[in-house]
């Protein structure tokens, strides 16, 4: 079976997991300080807090720019849900912003016609979403945000690796360099894999201080930041000064990270090479048309996404199934978030015409570490075949 996405795993991967199993420490150790370390370096940011996956992740970021119940967060339709749910475990609401109908991002034009719509609601953030890796028009976006005093919260699950490229400087995901914070996931079918592994990264000492804490059950361990000085006090003694919650991650976890971060740009490479054959058999086709590239990402690609006009031809259920049958899995990134009822309870039925019209032609097929270029050509033939 050729997958829609999987791991690559190697030798140095299960030694450096082995290391760990052998070593005094399991849980949160001195290795997930080494692995925020060396993610802070490689995407140029100050700091970077491990936590337990990508949805805590974006958890732990809202809480730390302060978003609470009473304030809207506006969120591009097409993503995971984690995106939006994340506003609302603090009891936050969300605005769904409309989309790219070929890219499936955010852009600056979307999001100044949410907020010109939304003027009234208390706006407060923005959860910018990179899309299989590729990133729209931070400065454009981070222009609107200003202007209008929200926060940017980059949702980078997918962009481990991507750079933003403007007037010839490359800035990493993850820098912050046109946000406030940005937060990773490292599943399994990421560009890299920690098992189940998050990361947030900011620039500011306070809010990574912040994070730090409330991974970890809001508890201050650090005399400087007590709030009282009792007597009897020894190095047992902590203060709970705020709600926090169990988001930590282990050493096993970040060994496992670090030695995948080594690889991050052969990793890069390998997936843009299939990017680019899979462009190349897919460019003068009449019903299969890939997902449009911007010229200022240079994208570390999770997904390949592309659009077929299923109305005209067998429907993406058969489609799918065949394909499935025929050992290649594929996938749908993603069903618009507002259409869930989830959603819809709350905010009743709306109209996002360009998440709807992404969403009616998407299909993801495999892009992975290791996928040959025979199962690449097997992908092509099989869905030009059973596409039609």
């Amino acid at each position: 079976m050729i997958p829609y996405g999987r791991h690559s795993i190697d030798q140095q991967d299960i030694d450096s997991v082995v290391t760990i199993l052998k070593s005094d420490w399991l849980t949160t150790g001195p290795v997930v300080e080494k692995f925020e370390e060396t993610l802070a370096r490689k995407v140029c940011a100050k700091h970077a807090i491990a936590c337990s996956n990508g949805t805590t992740a974006l958890h732990l970021a809202i809480l730390a720019v302060g978003i609470k119940a009473g304030d809207v967060v506006l969120v591009p339709s097409i993503t995971f849900l984690a995106s939006a749910n994340a506003a609302r475990y603090v009891g936050a609401d969300v605005v769904f912003v409309d989309v790219d109908a070929e890219t499936g991002l955010m852009t600056a034009e979307t999001l100044e016609e949410a907020i010109s719509n939304n003027k009234q609601k208390n706006l407060k953030a923005i959860v910018n979403v990179h899309l299989a890796g590729q990133c729209e028009d931070l400065e454009a976006i981070h222009k609107i945000a200003k202007k209008h005093n929200l926060f940017i919260i980059e949702d980078a699950a997918h962009a481990i690796g991507t750079c933003y490229l403007k007037d010839g400087k490359y800035y990493p995901i993850g820098s912050n360099a046109f946000s406030d914070i940005t937060t990773f996931s490292f599943h399994p079918v990421k560009t890299i894999a920690m098992g189940e592994g998050g990361a947030v990264t900011t620039n500011d000492p306070e809010v990574a201080k912040k994070l730090k804490s409330l991974r970890s059950h809001g508890m201050i361990r650090d005399s400087n930041d007590w709030q009282t000085h009792p007597s009897d006090v020894g190095p047992w003694y902590y203060e709970l000064q705020e709600l926090g919650y169990n988001y930590r991650t282990s050493d096993v976890n970040c060994a496992l990270g670090l030695s995948q971060l080594e690889k991050l740009d052969a990793f890069k490479m390998e997936r843009a090479k299939i990017v680019e054959f899979y462009d190349e058999q897919f460019s003068d086709h009449p019903f299969i048309k890939p997902m449009k590239k911007l010229t200022h990402s240079d994208t570390a690609w999770h997904l390949y996404i592309v659009h077929i006009n299923f109305k005209n031809l067998k429907s993406r259920a058969e489609t799918m199934t065949v394909l499935r049958e025929r050992g290649i899995g594929t996938q749908v990134h993603y069903i618009p978030v507002h259409m869930q009822p989830y959603y819809k309870n709350l905010y009743g039925d709306q109209m996002l015409a360009g998440a709807e019209g992404y969403y009616s032609t998407c299909l993801s097929l495999p892009l992975y570490v290791g996928l040959s270029r025979e199962d690449q050509q097997r992908v092509v033939n099989e869905l030009i075949k059973n596409a039609q």
